[in-house]
């Protein structure tokens, strides 16, 4: 979901970290379509989608402190309508995170 105020902080060592991850999160999917062709034994594919899953929750959790870091601090320092917005959007997301 694209929003139209300032998008959030990436540090550009941080980008690259994710970028990274996020590529190697792709082989993985692409090894687990490879496991369910050949017919793997269905607790080793588990195993490698338990694997991808937590890779995908650490790449999350990352964001969600960079954005705590940043974003939401930035809007609580300023204070009004926008702090309560940031801490509220922030909100839903942990929620989103837990129930995934």
């Amino acid at each position: 979901m694209e929003h139209d105020h300032e998008h959030g902080y990436i540090a550009a060592h941080r980008k690259d970290d994710y970028l990274k991850r996020l590529r190697r999160i792709e082989g993985q999917a692409r090894g687990l379509q490879r496991m369910v062709e050949d017919e793997k034994y269905c607790i080793d594919i588990l195993t490698q989608v338990s694997a991808m899953t937590k890779a995908l929750q650490s790449v999350a959790l990352g964001l969600l402190d960079d954005h705590m870091a940043h974003c939401v601090a930035d809007a609580v320092a300023a204070g009004g309508p926008e702090a309560d917005a940031k801490l509220a959007e922030a909100s839903a997301a942990i929620a989103r995170l837990v129930r995934s």
